[in-house]
């Protein structure tokens, strides 16, 4: 079955960098879009990025020109580099793939921006 695994997240100063990972299995990563999405603390989940299965990039204007999000098709993962951190990205942290019509999600990872 899709499995997928983020890692990456932890605590950062306002202004670090942090680099999310989300191993994927159970499916033909190359042919699909991937996506990030984040729970903060009393809000619904929202989109941050997605990349398509030819390399293509979407992103929240909240995160345009500090995010990016990249794949590695030989390593099945997908990556969000994330830099210019503000104490409004703390979130948890979650990768996305539809596969056949269903939503995937993985266990998340917490981001925390703070001094």
């Amino acid at each position: 079955q899709v499995q997928l695994v983020e890692s990456g997240g932890g605590l950062v100063q306002p202004g670090g960098s942090l680099r999310l990972s989300c191993a994927a299995s159970g499916f033909i990563f190359v042919n699909y879009a991937l996506g990030w999405y984040r729970v903060a603390p009393g809000k619904q989940r929202e989109f941050v990025a997605a990349v398509t299965s030819g390399g293509n990039t979407n992103y929240a204007d909240s995160v345009k020109g500090r995010f990016t999000i990249s794949r590695d098709n030989a390593k099945n993962t997908v990556y969000l580099q994330m830099n210019s951190l503000k104490p409004e990205d703390t979130a948890v942290y979650y990768c996305n793939v539809r596969v056949r019509s269903r939503d995937n999600w993985g266990q998340g990872t917490q981001v925390t921006v703070s001094s």
